[in-house]
């Protein structure tokens, strides 16, 4: 799209919105607060760089084999970069644990160290970005069994607490050296395929190993910790040690974030409806934008009315400081960069539909009980000029407008990703 034309039609959509009240200027300066951590597993299909044949498990599946997977860090380094450059705004890189560089040096899972993410923490700041952190507690022999930190087995729970709290020393680090603390989020396999007799002591397993993973005080300029709950997985269908009502209980007594992954819930829940409820009792909270297909799936992040309603929520519960955003997908199907550039994307046009709302005339409506004209407005702003403030935002931040990314994307693909094995 030209310039000019750009501009123009961002003077007709901002006149458009004034007459409902909303500044689209103020929109826009508030997208420019918003750091949306990008996952570094949809780069390489959540293989990580161990020195291991170990496949992955715990519910995690990877289905696809498009060309030009990342294999070693440079490379997804590289990918990484090529997407932050098709996004506007500054946003945030996402590790997990077994994402470490060892140099050839097999480092088992209780034995990561801070020296294993140098690149990482260099390249970040070379990019002028922030890391956040995930322990990895999957895809593992010792994990095989169903049970982390909720294993009756005291080995195999003291090698988990273990990287529990070598995986705080690692993010106390990254946030101590970027200035800017280092979200640390939580998630266990622990469950079973079938009914187990025994929940009640399982959860204490786990209640007990995460105080002791996080037993050391950490300031919290340094580390958010957060715990992530789940539903169920592939092969722990029947029982989940961190289910909601765990996860909610840990992080309101231990005072930490509760994470909210879009997928981690039944079909029927709405993650939308939690912030509210949540924010009431945790200062602060992580979600985990995906897209769940009947399960958690964990399929690229679109537009649609769940990111959408979630993105209200944040914004009318005046909560963007107080809410962590993040992607959680992988799919090995499509272009891989590609799939990154859409789901920030899409997390970022839902964020900024949701402010550009006229919440005063909306609140001033529901306040005076005229709810016909509420839902005649709700229904009005669907089909305002959102996407030329949008445009205008890409153009401004010097990244590519409307569908311009894509034609870089394959070039890239056709520079780079095809000439890897």
């Amino acid at each position: 799209m030209k310039k000019g034309n750009v501009m123009q039609q961002y003077e007709a959509a901002k006149e458009r919105y004034e007459e409902y009240g909303v500044d689209t200027d103020a929109a826009l300066r508030a997208m420019d607060e918003v750091e949306i951590s990008m996952h570094c597993w949809q780069g390489d299909d959540v293989t990580g760089f161990e020195l291991s044949e170990q496949g992955m498990s715990g519910g995690i599946l990877a289905t696809g084999n498009y060309p030009g997977r990342a294999r070693n860090a440079e490379e997804l380094r590289a990918d990484y970069g090529k997407a932050f450059s098709l996004v506007p705004g500054k946003q945030r890189a996402n590790l997990h644990a077994f994402y470490l560089e060892t140099n050839g040096k097999h480092v088992d899972r209780d034995a990561v160290e801070v020296k294993y993410f140098e690149n990482w923490m260099q390249w970040a700041q070379e990019l002028g970005i922030k890391l956040d952190f995930n322990t990895s507690m999957f895809s593992h022999p010792k994990s095989e069994a169903g049970y982390t930190i909720a294993s009756y087995d005291d080995g195999i729970r003291e090698f988990w607490i273990e990287h529990g709290r070598r995986c705080r020393d690692i993010a106390e680090e990254m946030g101590k050296r970027q200035g800017s603390p280092c979200v640390l989020n939580h998630w266990m396999v622990d469950g079973s395929k079938d009914s187990p007799v025994d929940r009640y002591d399982r959860r204490a397993l786990f209640v007990k190993s995460m105080d002791e993973i996080r037993a050391r005080n950490i300031s919290k300029d340094y580390v958010l910790d957060a715990i992530e709950s789940k539903l169920f997985g592939i092969g722990l269908e029947s029982f989940t040690a961190g289910s909601g009502e765990l996860a909610l209980g840990y992080a309101i007594t231990r005072d930490i974030m509760l994470t909210c992954d879009l997928g981690h819930f039944h079909p029927t829940e709405s993650v939308a409806d939690k912030v509210s409820s949540v924010l009431q009792f945790i200062d602060k909270m992580l979600l985990h934008t995906s897209r769940p297909v009947r399960w958690d799936s964990d399929h690229v992040v679109l537009q649609n009315d769940e990111t959408m309603a979630l993105m209200q929520e944040v914004v009318r519960a005046d909560a963007l400081r107080r809410v962590y955003i993040a992607l959680d997908f992988f799919d090995a199907s499509i272009n891989r960069i590609a799939a990154w550039v859409i789901g920030t994307r899409a997390t970022q046009k839902a964020l900024l539909s949701a402010l550009l709302e006229p919440q005063k005339m909306l609140l001033e409506a529901e306040r005076e009980g005229d709810t016909t004209y509420r839902l005649a407005l709700v229904e009005e702003m669907k089909n305002m000029p959102a996407n030329a403030v949008w445009d205008y935002y890409c153009e401004k931040s010097g990244v590519p407008v409307g569908m311009d990314w894509f034609g870089e994307v394959k070039q890239y693909e056709k520079d780079v990703l095809l000439g890897r094995d």
